[in-house]
C-alpha cells in the first residue's frame, strides 16, 4: 500500500512552519535590519562564558544528572527565596529543562489528557499551541486586546469548563508587553481553584520589567503555591537565548510528573551550561537593576522613534518587544506590511496576528524588538522614519 498523505498528522499540520523563521529568512536574504525576531546580538556577562568554557575544559561534556546539576537547582531554589520569598526544595521541587520551550511541553504533556482544555490569553506565544496540539488537548482563549491588554472577567470566566486542566500565563507577556497584576493573578488564581485546574507560568521576561510594573509570580500569590508550576530561563535574562537553559518548580508531585516526560524529550541538556548560569543567578543586585534599565533606556528609544515615524504605540511595561499599531500609518494589514517592510524601510518585524486565534483583534498591529545594540536601533529608527513619505 502507498504511505498515507499526508504524512504529519493532522494535529500537527498547523505548525509546520514559523513567522519567526520566515521574517528571519526574509531580514536574512534582503539585509534588513532584524527586529523581528527575539533574540540580543550582545552576549551576557563574561563570567557565564568564561565558566562554560572552563567546565568543557574539566570534562563536564557527558550527560548531566536527569533533574539537573545540583549546583543549578540550589541556585534556582536561592534566586526565588531572594527575589519572591519562596521556599524551594531543590531536591524534590526543580527541574532543568532545555529551556522554557521544554518545560512548558513537558508540563502540558504531563498532565493533559486528550481532550483536557488548556486556557490560555491571546496573543500568544506560538509553541504553546504547537505544545497543546501535541497533547490531544484543546485551547479556550481569552482575549487581551489592544492598547492596554486587559483581561475581561466575563471572558475569563467563559473560558473555564469542567475539562479545564491547565491554566498558561505568560508575565511578563510576550508580544503585548504587559504585566500581569495582583488582582488579575487572584482572579485567574481564584477560577484555577474552583475547577481544580493547574496554573503553569512562563516567567523568562521577570527581569525585564519597567516603570512602576513589579513582576509577581502566581506561585506568591495566597493559596496558589500549591497549585503552580512556575517556569524561567536564563536565555532572555542573559543573553543566551541558544543555550536553551531553562527550569521549572513547583509542588514535587507536579514536578515528578513534568520530569517523567522530560526524560524521554531531550533526556537532559547542556551539561557544562548548567553550572555556569548557577554562577550569575547569583550575581549581585547590580546586574539585574541594571538589566532593566538599559532595556527601559531601549525601549523607549524605539518607542520614540516608532511614534515619530507615524505609528500608534502602546509602551511594553515588561519583555524587550513593543507593539505598534500601523494603521495610523495606512497600513490595515500587519502581516502585509512585515512581508513588504524590508523593501520600504530596511527593517524587520513580526505581525501580532501571528499570535492570535482571533486575527480582527490584531490586524494592524506589528512587534519590534529592542534587545538590539544602540546603534542598531538608531539605525533602524532611521529607516522606519521613511515610511512616512511613503
Amino acid at each position: 500500500m502507498p504511505p498515507r498523505q499526508p504524512v504529519l498528522v493532522e494535529r500537527m499540520r498547523p505548525f509546520t512552519s514559523t513567522i519567526f523563521a520566515e521574517i528571519t529568512a526574509l531580514a536574512t536574504r534582503t539585509g534588513a535590519i532584524n527586529l523581528g525576531q527575539g533574540f540580543p546580538d550582545e552576549d551576557g556577562p563574561q563570567s557565564l562564558i568564561d565558566d562554560a568554557c572552563q567546565a568543557m575544559r574539566a570534562g563536564a561534556n557527558q550527560y548531566p544528572p536527569g533533574p539537573g546539576v545540583p549546583v543549578l537547582r540550589e541556585a534556582v531554589a536561592r534566586h526565588q527565596k531572594r527575589f519572591y520569598g519562596l521556599d524551594v526544595d531543590p531536591d524534590t521541587e526543580v527541574l532543568i529543562t532545555a529551556g522554557a520551550t521544554e518545560a512548558i511541553a513537558a508540563t502540558i504533556l504531563a498532565l493533559c489528557e486528550p481532550g483536557d482544555e488548556v486556557v490560555t490569553f491571546d496573543p500568544v506565544y506560538d509553541s504553546y499551541a504547537a505544545s497543546i496540539a501535541l497533547a490531544g488537548a484543546v485551547r479556550r482563549t481569552v482575549t487581551l486586546r489592544w492598547p492596554e491588554f486587559t483581561i475581561d472577567p466575563g471572558e475569563l470566566r467563559a473560558a473555564f469548563t469542567e475539562r479545564t486542566r491547565i491554566v498558561l500565563v505568560n508575565t511578563p507577556h510576550n508580544p503585548a508587553g504587559k504585566v500581569f497584576d495582583e488582582a488579575e493573578l487572584d482572579m485567574i488564581g481564584a477560577l484555577a481553584r474552583e475547577h481544580g485546574a493547574v496554573v503553569v507560568t512562563d516567567e523568562v521576561y521577570e527581569h525585564q520589567v519597567y516603570d512602576d510594573a513589579v513582576h509577581v509570580p502566581m506561585a506568591t500569590r495566597p493559596g496558589m503555591g500549591e497549585h503552580t508550576v512556575t517556569i524561567s530561563s536564563a536565555g532572555k535574562t542573559f543573553s543566551v537565548t541558544g543555550w536553551k537553559v531553562g527550569w521549572l518548580h513547583g509542588p514535587a508531585e507536579l514536578v515528578a510528573a513534568a520530569r517523567t516526560v522530560k526524560q524521554y524529550l531531550t533526556f537532559v541538556n547542556a551539561g557544562p551550561m548548567q553550572p555556569a548560569v548557577a554562577g550569575v543567578l547569583g550575581l549581585d543586585d547590580d546586574f539585574f537593576t541594571g538589566l532593566s534599565a538599559d532595556l527601559r533606556r531601549k525601549r523607549d528609544l524605539l518607542c520614540d522613534g516608532l511614534r515619530a515615524a507615524g505609528f500608534g504605540v502602546s509602551p511594553p511595561r515588561g519583555t524587550y518587544f513593543a507593539v505598534a499599531d500601523a494603521a495610523p500609518l495606512g497600513f490595515d494589514d500587519g502581516a502585509e506590511l512585515c512581508r513588504r517592510l524590508p523593501e520600504l524601510a530596511g527593517v524587520a518585524a513580526v505581525p501580532v496576528s501571528a499570535f492570535y486565534d482571533d486575527v480582527s483583534a490584531a490586524r494592524s498591529l506589528v512587534r519590534f524588538a529592542f534587545c538590539k545594540r544602540d546603534d542598531v536601533l538608531h539605525a533602524a529608527v532611521d529607516r522606519l522614519s521613511r515610511l512616512r513619505s511613503k
